[in-house]
């Protein structure tokens, strides 16, 4: 569990994170979103026990990172936007110094016997990382951020500036990771979180402008919920739901398909309406706008709201 209550960040006259609140739980990976100067590694590196905050609180494990920074960051794996990384070392020695630091003698061996795997190291386990490529270099950060296998994950950009071969290898761990871990990655790329995320916080100038699952935050952005649904023959009953706008329809492979815009959930009153007329209800779930699309929204309504009570 990763929770903040309340945070705020305040720099002489900038105020760089301003009452930020979420959980994120264990099993799930959270996208903080936001563009550049966001406030999004401020938000981090409170949560890693770097800085120490001007008001609230956070939660690592349990642990009240402020309260107990060191047992805090026995539960927490980090890893910055730049991967802290001494260019003298190799691969293997770099990491068995961490290990070192950080897991008793007894788990060392077989902690570091599985980063090497894990995180696709062997082949540059002796290599110094002075000579790494920017994506082995970040395979490294992130070896070294769980090589005491911790309950929670907390990651500052962690595909920044990767190719889109290794885009792909560290999403694929990073998932595989999320059976068992709380996870936060920060990110001003809206396809990460698109491809990442369970569920995700729009930050803008330091304020959490919105937070959900995609679903939610488009009805939040656009006051409507979007309905995918496929029948197995026409379907002309759903025309007649009051509230209910079909945008869309298509017939595939033997199904006929409707995009579907309402205002409030109408997903009993078309399961009614289909029982009536004996049509049979193959899908029936929720979609998302597009997240640029929703992102651009609700950045542009917030300061629209700041404009208003200047």
């Amino acid at each position: 569990m990763i929770e903040a209550r309340g945070l705020t960040m305040v720099y002489g006259p900038v105020i760089a994170a301003e009452e930020v609140s979420f959980l994120v739980r264990p099993g799930e990976i959270m996208g903080l979103l936001g563009p550049n100067g966001a406030g999004k590694t401020t938000i981090l590196k409170i949560l890693a026990t770097q800085i120490v905050p001007t008001k609230g609180e956070a939660y690592v494990a349990g642990v009240n990172v402020v309260e107990n920074p060191e047992l805090a960051r026995r539960n927490l794996g980090f890893l910055p936007e730049t991967a802290p990384l001494y260019d003298a070392m190799e691969v293997g020695e770099y990491l068995s110094f961490v290990a070192e630091a950080r897991i008793s003698p007894q788990n060392r061996r077989e902690r570091l016997s599985w980063v090497r795997e894990t995180c696709g190291l062997d082949e540059v386990w002796f290599t110094p990382l002075s000579q790494l490529s920017k994506g082995y270099r970040q395979r490294v950060g992130l070896a070294q951020a769980l090589i005491h296998d911790p309950p929670c994950l907390i990651l500052d950009e962690p595909t920044s500036g990767l190719d889109p071969l290794q885009i792909i290898e560290i999403r694929r761990l990073i998932k595989d990771l999320a059976r068992e871990k709380a996870i936060i990655f920060s990110t001003h790329i809206l396809q990460e979180v698109e491809a990442l995320a369970d569920w995700v916080s729009i930050v803008n100038e330091g304020r959490i402008v919105a937070q959900g699952r995609f679903s939610e935050l488009a009805k939040e952005a656009f006051g409507e919920e979007i309905l995918s649904l496929c029948t197995d023959k026409p379907f002309e009953g759903v025309k007649k739901i009051a509230g209910l706008k079909v945008e869309d329809f298509r017939k595939e492979e033997g199904r006929y398909c409707y995009r579907l815009r309402s205002k409030e959930p109408k997903e009993k009153e078309i399961m009614k309406e289909a029982c009536r007329e004996g049509v049979n209800i193959i899908s029936l779930e929720r979609e998302s706008e597009d997240l640029e699309k929703i992102f651009l929204s609700l950045i542009a309504r917030q300061k629209e709201g700041k404009n208003v009570g200047a």
